[in-house]
């Protein structure tokens, strides 16, 4: 009987342990490593075959790799959060589009040409829009946590990036008349420089509109209006002082100096915000619920 007293709880200590999720880490560096293998056989395959059929594969590679490999990295580090893949891999998905489609819609109403004050507000559309890539995901799911709210942000931020930046190759494409190096060197600057923008951003944001949100409903008040500046402001700093930097310098190493600049302090607002969420798991229960 004493035995048995004795095996009861460590039982119950086991089934416990079972129940939270096991979360493989660096399993990020095994995305990016393996899709980068892949990158450099296509291209080598379509350099030395000229197989055109391969060149879209090509492009489409080198602009996921990274974007996936960062939601990978942020969603093993998830800690307390029962955030599960696949709303993730939707969010990256169906989000980015749902932001994508929204900015292409909603720039022509109030763009109409390429000045500063353009480029002011397409930092405030594309930040509207993948925040509505968020909401289209989260509306029949828990938001009460801030976690939960960072990866989904980053998710959808990196879907947007992804895409856009299969727009800009294909543009870089046919703007050098077919040229394959021209094409690589855009999938590969953007697809690196990627999780300096709009991953970054969408999740600072996302991040504080989960945490604001109570009783199951997302609130509107001063703490996500300011994160909403504060990342369309960065966003806007990004299009802008890139192009005055390139302008003024004459060459590409002034944009990406200023991209890079710009970048860290979006990093270093993204880790304030991890932090915040982090603590609030812990003195907060986890969630109870899968999202």
């Amino acid at each position: 009987m004493d035995s048995e007293m004795k095996i009861q709880p460590m039982d119950n200590e086991m089934k416990s342990q079972s129940s939270v999720p096991v979360v493989r880490q660096n399993a990020w560096i095994k995305v990016l490593s393996t899709a980068g293998v892949f990158y450099i056989l296509l291209l080598v395959a379509v350099l030395l075959t000229g197989n055109s059929n391969l060149f879209p594969t090509l492009v489409m590679v080198g602009n996921f790799m990274v974007p996936v490999a960062f939601v990978a990295f942020l969603y093993e580090r998830r800690h307390l959060s029962r955030l599960t893949m696949s709303t993730v891999s939707l969010a990256f998905l169906y989000g980015g589009l749902v932001g994508l489609v929204a900015a292409s819609l909603l720039e022509p109403f109030f763009i109409s040409r390429l000045d500063p004050s353009a480029i002011l507000r397409v930092g405030f559309i594309e930040e509207f829009a993948k925040i509505l890539g968020v909401l289209v995901i989260a509306r029949h799911k828990r938001h009460d946590s801030e976690m939960a709210g960072l990866i989904l942000g980053a998710a959808v931020g990196m879907g947007f990036a992804a895409l856009e930046s299969n727009g800009y190759a294909f543009t870089a494409f046919l703007e050098s008349n077919g040229s394959v190096s021209t094409t690589v060197a855009v999938t590969l600057i953007r697809g690196l420089l990627s999780p300096l923008g709009h991953g970054t951003w969408t999740a600072i944001l996302a991040s504080v509109l989960f945490r604001e949100s109570r009783d199951g409903h997302f609130r509107i008040n001063l703490q996500v209006i300011g994160a909403y500046l504060l990342v369309s402001i960065l966003h806007s700093l990004w299009d802008g002082i890139t192009l005055v930097a390139s302008s003024v310098s004459g060459s590409e190493l002034g944009a990406f100096i200023a991209e890079a600049v710009i970048g860290i302090i979006g990093l270093f607002v993204l880790w304030i915000r991890w932090r915040d969420a982090v603590r609030l798991q812990t003195v907060m229960p986890p969630e109870t619920e899968d999202i």
